[in-house]
């Protein structure tokens, strides 16, 4: 399909998928009507509703989400992530990824999501080249009131052509180009050693994680060290780890600014921190998968997008997304 073909009428079809944790009701009850409202035509809303033990459905129910889309002769324009927590990586095994990451280069559709759900999207990325989106699920869409930055990110992010993101403050002085890749440092750690994990060399690395201590942060990055995965890398990229919430019982002067001082040294490779993505509110939408460039000018450093597909977002009704409650 040519990349033309994104340009349906409206409203954009986005399809939803619960492969990890159980979807709140509040989550769900604010995010569908907010979407809709919009301007998006949701599909598969049923898998919102499944439970089995913490997850959203069996291992074979969630499982059903990505392979129905195989069945479909046009694809959505979007496929969204519903939430994170833990159950994707069960699934890996057994998801025909050839297939899919086929269709989904074939369809330029935009697969988008983050936190447990990157196991999916590194597992495409690693057994087919196909890219996605690290971006908002339903659940961002769920909030009492949604964030503006977020919401602007993400119509920009899936709509404009070679963007650019800049990130201020003091960074290192570097530039260089690769693919920009990465997402959960506990997801990915649990992907080194397995044929899920992309093996990219020269790439634009990116990690954010929640609720993890300052130790168990640098031990997950000393895992990627080991396992070779870090100096394979151009540059990486920190998003955000909420380390204001979490301080070394043992030492609490061992924080989050000696994690990166440690991911430096080891990695031997230009390091730069306040991407503003990971679980927080106010988040970017960036491509995964697909090639970048960046320059670090000391006061800051831009990411520059190169060649991800786009979606029209011209029918989309941005103050919907924004409304404090959905109608």
């Amino acid at each position: 399909m040519s990349s033309s073909a994104l340009s349906s009428p409206n409203p954009l079809r986005l399809y939803l998928t619960a492969c990890s944790g159980i979807v709140p009701a509040k989550q769900r009850q604010s995010a569908l009507p907010r979407l809709t409202h919009a301007g998006f035509a949701l599909e598969n809303q049923h898998s919102l509703d499944r439970v089995y033990q913490r997850f959203a459905g069996t291992d074979a129910e969630r499982l059903s989400d990505l392979h129905k889309l195989l069945d479909q002769p046009q694809w959505p324009q979007l496929i969204m992530a519903a939430r994170g927590g833990y159950g994707a990586m069960r699934l890996l095994p057994k998801l025909d990824l050839a297939r899919l990451g086929a269709r989904l280069k074939e369809s330029r559709s935009l697969l988008i999501g983050y936190s447990d759900f990157c196991a999916i999207q590194l597992a495409l990325l690693a057994q087919t080249g196909a890219g996605s989106f690290a971006g908002p699920m339903l659940g961002d869409f769920g909030s009492a009131s949604p964030s503006g930055y977020a919401i602007n990110e993400f119509i920009a992010g899936i709509s404009t052509p070679q963007r650019s993101l800049r990130i201020a403050g003091a960074q290192p002085q570097a530039r260089g180009e690769g693919i920009f890749w990465g997402g959960n440092l506990s997801v990915i750690s649990s992907l080194a050693g397995t044929p899920y994990l992309p093996d990219i060399k020269g790439g634009l690395l990116f990690l954010e994680d929640v609720g993890e201590q300052p130790y168990r942060v640098e031990r997950m990055l000393q895992q990627l060290y080991l396992a070779g995965v870090l100096s394979k890398q151009k540059a990486i990229f920190l998003g955000d780890f909420s380390m204001q919430r979490h301080v070394d019982v043992y030492d609490p002067h061992y924080n989050f600014d000696a994690v990166v001082a440690e991911l430096r040294r080891i990695s031997d490779v230009p390091v730069f921190t306040g991407l503003p993505f990971g679980h927080i509110a106010n988040k970017t939408t960036m491509p995964l998968g697909f090639p970048a460039r960046f320059q670090g000018d000391g006061d800051g450093v831009t990411l520059q997008f190169l060649d991800s597909p786009t979606v029209d977002v011209s029918g989309v009704q941005i103050p919907a997304l924004m409304a404090e409650h959905a109608v």
